[in-house]
C-alpha cells in the first residue's frame, strides 16, 4: 500500500517546499506530487500537521545510547537498543563505534555488525572502528594500553566484506602508506584523527586515501600560524569530509564558524560521538572501570578529561541553527545528506527524492523530533 504524507514543509535538493505529498511503496520513495495527483488520492494518507519532513539523520560516530555501550557488549541486541535509543533523536542511519579495544573484541563488534545488517536491525548502516591505530599523544578518553601500529592481520580482519560500511578512524603517522593502499582499496574509508601528525604528514594521507576527520578540533594537532596541523590540512583540502560534534562544549562556536566557512561546502558533517547516556534516565556510565558522569550536558572522568558525549543529533541540528548561525536547511544537510556521500550512500540516503529510501525525521518549530521513519515505517512518534 502506498502511503502520502501530506501537509508538511519538505526539505528538497531545492530548499524548503510546502504542497507537495511525498510518496512511499515498499521502504523507498516513489516521488513528490501535487495533492491532486491521482497517486496521492489512492494512497493511504498521513497528516504532517505543517510539520517539517527532513532527510533522516545519519551519525557516523555512535559509541552508545539507552544506557549501554557497544564497548562492553558488542552484540545484536545492544546494536539494536542504541539504534531504537538513537530513533527517538531523528538518526535514520548509523554506525555503531568501538572505541580503542583488543583484536578479539574488534572482531566480535565487526561479527555482531555483520548480523545486525543481515538480520535488518533498523538503522544499521555498518561499523566505526575508533581506534586502536592511534597517538598516545593525542588519546583523549581512549586506553592507550590497547594502542598498536596495524599489522597484516589488522588489515585482513577489518577489511571483511559485509554488507555495510566499515569506517576505520587512525592516526596517520602511525600507519604505512601498505596498510593505507590495503584498507582503501578493500572499501575501507579511513579517517585521520586521535593523531599527533604534522601538516605534511597529513597533507600525504589525504593523497595515499584518507577521506575525513574525526571529530574536526578535538584530539589533534591545532591550526597555528607557522604550523597548520592536522587541522588546517583538514581544512584546505576540498575532497575530505570533516565531522563535527556541536554541543557547545567540545568546540567554541565561533571556531565551528570559522571552520565551516573556511570548509569546500557539503564537508561538514555533525556527529554525535554519544555515550550511553543519550536516550537514557542515567546521567553515569562505567568506561575502563571509571565511572564518567554527565555534568552540565558534558560527559566527563573525574578530572575533567571529556569521555564522548550526551549530545543527540536533533539537538546537534538545533544547536548547529542557533548557536552557530547556519541556515536550517544547510544545518539539515550536515545532519543527512553529507554523512551519506561520505559513507558513499549518496545515491540511496540523505535525500526526499524519488528512488532512495524511505527515511525521515518530522521535526516541529522548536526542532524537537515529533516523528522518525526508517524504511518507510515509522519506528518513533
Amino acid at each position: 500500500m502506498t502511503i502520502a504524507l501530506v501537509n508538511g514543509r519538505v526539505l528538497t535538493d531545492n530548499g524548503f517546499q510546502g504542497g507537495f505529498a511525498v510518496l512511499v511503496d515498499g521502504g523507498t520513495i516513489t516521488g513528490l506530487a501535487l495533492p491532486s495527483d491521482p497517486r496521492v488520492r489512492a494512497a493511504e494518507r498521513h497528516d504532517l500537521g505543517g510539520q517539517t519532513l527532513l532527510p533522516g539523520f545519519i551519525d557516523c560516530q555512535v559509541n552508545g545510547g539507552g544506557g549501554v555501550l557497544f564497548n562492553d557488549a558488542p552484540t545484536v541486541e545492544v546494536i539494536r537498543t542504541i539504534g531504537e535509543a538513537h530513533a527517538r533523536f531523528g538518526t535514520t542511519g548509523f554506525l555503531p563505534t568501538l572505541i580503542s579495544d583488543d583484536p578479539d573484541v574488534m572482531a566480535k563488534a565487526i561479527d555482531a555488525v555483520n548480523a545486525a545488517v543481515e538480520q535488518g536491525v533498523p538503522g544499521v548502516l555498518g561499523i566505526h572502528l575508533e581506534g586502536p591505530f592511534i597517538a598516545p599523544e593525542r588519546k583523549g578518553v581512549h586506553d592507550a594500553a590497547k594502542f598498536r601500529v596495524a599489522g597484516a592481520d589488522d588489515v585482513a580482519m577489518i577489511a571483511r566484506r559485509h554488507g555495510g560500511v566499515t569506517l576505520l578512524t587512525l592516526a596517520p603517522e602511525r600507519a604505512s602508506d601498505d596498510v593505507l593502499a590495503q584498507l582503501v582499496a578493500n572499501g575501507v574509508i579511513v579517517a585521520a584523527g586521535h593523531t599527533a601528525a604534522d601538516y605534511d604528514t597529513t597533507r600525504h594521507a589525504l593523497g595515499s586515501g584518507v577521506r575525513g576527520f574525526t571529530h574536526l578540533f578535538n584530539a589533534m594537532t591545532p591550526f597555528t600560524s607557522r604550523e597548520p596541523g592536522v587541522v588546517g590540512a583538514a581544512l584546505e583540502d576540498a575532497a575530505s569530509w570533516c565531522g563535527l560534534i556541536v554541543d557547545g562544549h567540545h568546540v567554541h562556536p565561533a571556531s565551528l564558524r570559522v571552520a565551516i566557512a573556511a570548509k569546500a561546502r557539503e564537508k561538514m558533517m555533525l556527529v554525535t560521538d554519544a555515550m550511553p547516556p543519550v536516550g537514557s534516565d542515567n546521567p553515569n556510565f562505567v568506561l575502563k572501570g571509571e565511572t564518567i558522569t554527565v555534568r552540565d550536558g558534558v560527559c566527563q572522568t573525574a578530572d575533567g578529561t571529556l569521555a564522548g558525549s550526551a549530545l543527540d543529533m536533533a539537538t546537534a541540528v538545533r544547536n548547529t541553527v542557533q548557536m552557530v548561525g547556519v541556515s536550517y536547511d544547510e544545518a539539515a544537510r550536515m545532519a543527512s545528506t553529507y554523512p551519506a556521500a561520505f559513507l558513499g550512500l549518496g545515491s540511496t540516503h540523505g535525500h526526499v527524492a524519488a528512488g532512495y529510501r524511505a527515511d525521515f525525521v518530522v521535526m516541529d518549530d522548536a526542532y524537537q523530533v515529533t516523528e522518525t521513519w526508517i524504511g518507510g515505517t515509522k519506528v518513533f512518534g
